[in-house]
């Protein structure tokens, strides 16, 4: 079975197309859990509204610290093998957690498994896809400006029992806690990469991933993981890795003038 969770703190806007978008999976092997920080708009009588209707909608309303926490209640309730996240003002493409069941079947235990991701912003307009095609651990350290790693969790999977090895979410991260987990999983599971589009991540005005990205604090909280983690190797390979930096920057300059070029 997988479990999809969706932390949620008035999100009466986003959360019934949320629920829908899960059903429209037609999954029959899917468990919703909704985990509400204590909402205070009309977000809890729609979810008991769909609850009472679709018995794979699990759900609890309680205050929490935050994100993380509510991210890890929701870990600790699931009852799947499989565990995927998905925002509440997000949503998937047709038929992923089908296809991501299947090819679950074919991993070792514990794997990680991730899609191509469309990014929109608040115009509704596509101004990115996301394709993670490197993920191994010194990849990922190259920064997101050279190595873009999975820009979020709709488009991403992975065995419940890595929690086990590496534990849960950092309840004191609020912007960046992808990034940390995901630097700790490449490490201890099998990662694989499909060039296939299964997520949808939308840059909506107002919320709290528009604010964090509009004002800096996920990037800067980004850098800051990469460096603690960069400083952990031996320095014959931060100079190694810098090194590739560099390189794979130039490279980059170089094709966007080749490619300004052409379109002059």
């Amino acid at each position: 079975m997988i479990s999809i969770i969706t932390p949620v703190y008035n999100g009466d806007r986003f959360i019934e197309d949320c629920i829908k978008n899960v059903i429209d999976q037609n999954c029959t092997n899917v468990e919703h859990i909704i985990v509400d920080g204590g909402s205070t708009d009309r977000t809890v009588e729609i979810i008991k509204n769909y609850a009472e209707q679709y018995p794979h909608i699990r759900w609890i309303s309680e205050k929490d610290k935050g994100q993380s926490d509510a991210m890890n209640k929701g870990i600790t309730l699931a009852e799947g093998e499989i565990i995927g996240f998905l925002n509440v003002d997000d949503y998937y493409e047709s038929d992923v957690l089908n296809r991501v069941i299947e090819i679950f079947k074919t991993l070792p235990d514990p794997s990680f498994l991730v899609g191509n991701c469309n990014l929109w912003n608040d115009r509704g307009e596509l101004f990115q896809i996301n394709k993670p095609r490197r993920m191994q651990f010194n990849d990922l350290l190259l920064g997101w400006h050279i190595n873009p790693f999975p820009a979020n969790p709709s488009a991403y999977f992975y065995h419940s029992s890595i929690h086990q090895i590496i534990g849960l979410y950092d309840v004191d991260d609020h912007d960046a806690m992808d990034l940390h987990f995901l630097l700790q999983v490449v490490q201890i599971a099998t990662v694989k990469y499909v060039d296939e589009t299964w997520g949808n991540f939308q840059v909506i005005k107002g919320t709290k991933t528009y604010n964090s990205n509009q004002s800096g604090q996920t990037l800067e909280r980004i850098e800051r993981i990469l460096n603690t983690y960069r400083q952990k190797l031996p320095l014959s390979q931060q100079l190694k890795l810098a090194f590739k930096g560099k390189l794979l920057t130039k490279k980059k300059g170089i094709e966007r003038r080749i490619k300004s070029y052409l379109q002059t």
